[in-house]
């Protein structure tokens, strides 16, 4: 394996993660931007879908929304209270013959290490949404 897995030649270091889950795509969109949003996101009211909008989670990360694309793409700017830095997340989904495949890529993250924390943090939301759909 190469030490630099994941190393982009201009977005700092990236991942991916994706699931399919039995649900059509209306159904997962609205949970996603809905009830599912603390699950991956964090503990807010409600996330703003207007280019430039700003918003911020109970537990202090904060962000802009850089696109919004209804029921196909959500890309953000994310940035946690303990981090100096702000990351982007992307997260898409698509119909697929047994369902709807989620995907989160997240790049602008530092180094390896921090690379190795995230992709750890959303195997475990990709987890929770497949025991959710489950």
């Amino acid at each position: 394996m190469s030490d630099t897995t994941g190393k982009t030649k201009d977005a700092g270091w990236e991942l991916g993660v994706r699931t399919t889950v039995a649900a059509p795509l209306p159904v997962v969109w609205q949970y996603l931007l809905g009830d599912g949003l603390a699950t991956w996101l964090g503990e807010i009211d409600a996330l703003p879908t207007e280019k430039g909008a700003e918003y911020a989670t109970k537990d202090g990360v904060k962000g802009t929304i850089r696109s919004y694309t209804e029921n196909s793409k959500l890309r953000i700017s994310w940035q946690p209270s303990d981090w100096p830095h702000d990351a982007i997340i992307q997260l898409t989904v698509k119909e697929t013959i047994t369902g709807t495949t989620i995907g989160i890529h997240q790049d602008k993250l530092a180094n390896r290490d921090e690379r190795r924390m995230m992709l750890g943090h959303w195997k475990n939301i990709a987890a929770a949404f497949d025991q959710h759909f489950g």
